[in-house]
């Protein structure tokens, strides 16, 4: 018997998988962004569906809520360099699509040498147990994730400082 939370996932999952479609497929990048917000969306469905609340609120705040809106604004602000008569298609989309068939079938055989596993639910969580504590405290304990963590802001902060540096040098031009 079919449960509403197993419609939602498949509802979702058939979302995700068009809209990932749609980004790689259509010719204007505005309504690629905006199907990225789609397949994005999907993804925090997903998560609230899988009872994972924080990574669904951090999915729509970060991804869908910066990321996304900052792509749609970069690409609204170069539009005046998209004009460009030349050809956008990759002339090597038939050994990219071979590619990504090859990596399907290799998932879809790694993913059933698990069979009878798939199908077992995970160990409920002990009570009184705090999941969103537990991932705060291996991400800034030193013993966790600290240095990655600090390495990918680091990262962050170096890449926003080189598009503004970009930007200016292009607004003298």
């Amino acid at each position: 018997m079919i449960d509403a939370s197993q419609v939602i996932f498949l509802l979702s999952a058939g979302l995700i998988v068009v809209s990932a479609v749609m980004v790689v497929s259509v010719r204007n990048l505005v309504h690629a962004a905006l199907w990225l917000v789609s397949t994005l969306f999907g993804v925090a469905v997903v998560y609230a569906v899988l009872e994972a609340s924080f990574l669904a609120v951090a999915q729509v705040v970060v991804y869908i809520g910066a990321i996304a809106i900052m792509f749609i604004f970069a690409v609204m602000l170069t539009r005046r360099d998209l004009l460009s008569k030349s050809e956008q298609t990759n002339a090597n989309w038939v050994w990219a699509l071979g590619l990504a068939a090859i990596v399907f079938v290799a998932l879809a055989f790694i993913i059933s040498g698990y069979g009878a596993s798939l199908n077992r639910l995970p160990a409920a969580m002990p009570e009184g147990y705090d999941p969103i504590s537990a991932l705060g405290n291996a991400l800034v304990s030193p013993e966790g994730f600290a240095l990655p963590f600090e390495v990918a802001s680091v990262l962050l902060l170096a890449a926003l400082v080189g598009s503004v540096y970009v930007a200016l040098n292009k607004a003298k031009e």
